[in-house]
């Protein structure tokens, strides 16, 4: 799709239906050339983001329906699979470079560090998988947190690593210190299905109860409501190039854009006022509270 902020001016540009069973993650190659698919069907696809050609096709690429798959480089990528399977893939070489199953739940989400040197996965057993791109093998393990990891984000130029669980907790790893969670801050939310970086300590959090909350980390702090799907549970976020908008999308077949221009902003400090407990979230965008005003209204700051 080619999107925009303007009435009507949406269109779909292509579709493809090359993959047998339900496509479960989709992305784009660094240079914004090529969209990367991995399938139910165990196989990856690489088409062209211009016309939708399909120019490469790994068949039964792991043994496992696969789950997510990320781009390291121009050249390099990763992907995951339900038996906990990662395989690292070389395009010149046309061929896994690194294979490993070291999780015995499914990878859910991978982070790689700004080097393309370090990546990390998240797994439905509960743990963190450390492993070297560059040397090709396995680190190591975090013990296991409560509930599923469903996903991971590099915060703090990197030296902090947020992961999301079914719990609805955020547990925070130190760069150097991926064996043992270093905090935690449970979110009234009954989950934390995805999550996205927008500055370098500010998170947003899509959810089961499909709110999407924006959370500052160190210090630990729900900020507010970026929006919400009502009632349908959030699959996805992803901030746009410029970091202006966040788009959506949930199980009512919706993709939905936000202004989280404001956010960038918000400075939180230590100090932290008394609050009513279980009291409403701070809306931070004219949509977020469903008020009638304009899709993009600018985010309004409100007296708390």
């Amino acid at each position: 799709y080619s999107y925009s902020c303007t009435e009507g001016e949406n269109r779909q540009l292509w579709s493809s239906g090359h993959h047998l069973k339900s496509c479960r993650d989709v992305a784009f190659s660094q240079d914004g050339q090529k969209l990367f698919t991995v399938s139910k069907d165990k196989s990856i696809h690489i088409l062209t983001v211009e016309e939708g050609r399909l120019e490469t096709r790994l068949p039964k690429a792991h043994s496992s329906a696969l789950n997510c798959v990320l781009p390291i480089d121009n050249h390099v990528f990763a992907t995951g699979d339900d038996g906990g399977g990662l395989k690292v893939w070389d395009l010149r070489k046309g061929d896994a470079i690194l294979e490993a199953r070291q999780q015995e739940e499914y990878i859910s989400a991978m982070a790689v560090d700004g080097n393309g040197k370090i990546l990390l996965t998240a797994s439905g057993d509960g743990t963190l998988g450390v492993f070297n791109v560059k040397r090709r093998r396995f680190e190591l393990l975090s013990e296991p947190q409560n509930g599923d990891l469903t996903s991971v984000v590099l915060l703090k130029r990197g030296k902090k690593v947020a992961c999301g669980s079914s719990e609805g907790t955020i547990y925070l790893f130190n760069w150097d210190g991926f064996g043992a969670a270093s905090d935690r801050f449970a979110l009234r939310a009954e989950s934390v299905d995805c999550m996205v970086p927008i500055t370098d300590s500010i998170v947003c959090v899509g959810s089961l109860d499909g709110v999407i909350r924006a959370v500052n980390v160190l210090p630990n702090r729900v900020l507010g409501c970026v929006g919400q799907h009502l009632g349908e549970p959030i699959e996805q976020l992803v901030v746009a190039p410029g970091g202006q908008l966040l788009a959506s999308c949930a199980h009512d077949q919706k993709v939905k854009f936000w202004d989280v221009s404001a956010l960038g902003g918000l400075v939180v400090d230590d100090y932290r006022k008394k609050k009513k407990k279980g009291g409403p979230l701070r809306a931070l965008s004219g949509k977020a509270a469903g008020s009638g005003e304009d899709f993009f209204a600018d985010l309004r700051d409100e007296a708390e």
